[in-house]
């Protein structure tokens, strides 16, 4: 039998394994890292970051009101402060300071393959993702809009 146990459960016991130098890794759930990160067993791998987080890097940080949230840099980083979005979105998340930062992705795994934050096949797509973050709003929006005119027929 499998149980599933929040992340704000696990928090404790992963925040003393990445302060020790350790990696955490965890089941994501949600859509709003698709097509990078589904919702039915991909994994991924997480160490306390070395230092300002940069450009494209995948932290997962707490909110304010307390929620865990895997998102990207998607701006450069200002005085230790960080702009996220996730890469089935479009509206910026500004202000998530360094301090709300638990660690960031160094791989993630999908039916047993694993994936390095640092693979070239990876920075290209991040790198890419971010690019077109303009057009999401187009591209995601008219497909939803298109999904539900089919569904209605």
């Amino acid at each position: 039998m499998i149980k599933e146990v929040k992340l704000s459960e696990l928090y404790p016991v992963m925040k003393e394994v990445l302060e020790s130098g350790g990696t955490a890794n965890f089941n994501p759930h949600g859509t709003s890292m698709l097509p990078m990160l589904h919702d039915d067993g991909d994994r991924v791998t997480l160490k306390k970051p070395e230092g300002e987080l940069k450009k494209y890097d995948l932290p997962l940080y707490i909110r304010e009101d307390g929620s865990f949230v895997l998102h990207r840099v998607v701006r450069k980083p200002e005085n230790g402060v960080y702009t996220m979005c996730g890469d089935n979105q479009w509206v910026l998340e500004k202000g998530i300071r360094h301090e709300q930062i638990v660690g960031v992705v160094v791989e993630f795994e999908r039916k047993g393959k694993k994936i390095s934050a640092d693979s070239a096949l990876y920075k290209f797509y991040a790198r890419t993702w971010v690019a077109i973050m303009p057009l999401r709003h187009l591209c995601i929006g008219g497909a939803r809009k298109l999904w539900r005119i089919i569904r209605r027929k």
